[in-house]
């Protein structure tokens, strides 16, 4: 695409960070080394006492926006994001995660330029924590049909992109929720009536082992999880059971499939 020809969209990445050192470097460097350049790159920090910050410093400079303050928890600091926001479009990276390559953005953008979509999502994949190159968990989507969403169907989060007009329509994050209102957020815009696009295009590499996969927060993330199936009238426990159950051939596909990076 010829973007000289066309106003360039201005999207904004959020990322959200609490004590990761280690991580939250190669992070912006993701974002850094994109050949699209009109990026916005929001950093929200919960008042880390790890390091966190003094990486975080080395970048200030290139950063769209930066603060660092105590927040009530992650979906209080990416509404704080997206209050903050300036870009078109809008979408999220954490602190772990990497996009898939430097083209991902500009694979985005020519998304929405071609497609006229509020929506974009994509596919993803999770990765060794130790490895970024070592993939452990292909999460592939399709192009969407309503009825999926009672069998358990969502796009990857972090594989979604979504225009700021959107936001106004359907609202941010629901804050009651510890640790799944992403999944609640998505199942709003899924049935917002907005327009979608599939991008069958791997865009994010999320590392595994973070905080969110021990049992203690996994049983939680199951009764929030329920609690937000019914509040979206799905189908209660079979759609709970279908959402959890679509995780083993994303396991199981890595052993037979070698993606290019």
């Amino acid at each position: 695409m010829d973007f000289k020809s066309k106003k360039q969209m201005k999207i904004s990445i959020i990322t959200i960070v609490y004590n990761n050192k280690d991580y939250i470097g190669d992070c912006i460097e993701s974002l850094l080394c994109q050949s699209y350049k009109n990026i916005e790159h929001i950093v929200i920090d919960g008042g880390s006492t790890d390091g966190t910050q003094a990486v975080i410093e080395k970048y200030k400079d290139m950063l769209g926006y930066y603060v660092s303050e105590k927040d009530s928890g992650l979906y209080n600091a990416l509404n704080k994001g997206i209050k903050t926001a300036t870009g078109d479009i809008i979408g999220i990276l954490h602190s772990d995660d990497l996009f898939f390559s430097k083209e991902s953005i500009r694979e985005i953008i020519e998304a929405f330029h071609y497609s006229k979509a509020d929506v974009v999502y994509s596919n993803g994949v999770f990765v060794s924590r130790e490895n970024s190159s070592k993939v452990k968990r292909i999460y592939r989507a399709k192009p969407y049909k309503t009825w999926y969403l009672s069998w358990g169907w969502i796009p990857l989060h972090t594989g979604i992109f979504v225009k700021k007009n959107i936001f106004e329509r359907i609202g941010m994050y629901d804050e009651s929720y510890r640790i799944a209102s992403d999944y609640d957020f998505s199942l709003r815009l899924f049935k917002c009536g907005a327009k979608f696009y599939f991008l069958d295009r791997y865009v994010v590499k999320m590392r595994l082992g973070g905080k969110s996969t021990t049992a203690s927060l996994q049983k939680l993330k199951s009764q929030e999880d329920l609690e937000i199936i019914r509040k979206h009238n799905l189908m209660g426990y079979f759609t709970l059971l279908s959402k959890i159950g679509r995780k083993v051939p994303q396991y199981i596909k890595p052993i037979f499939v070698e993606l290019k990076q």
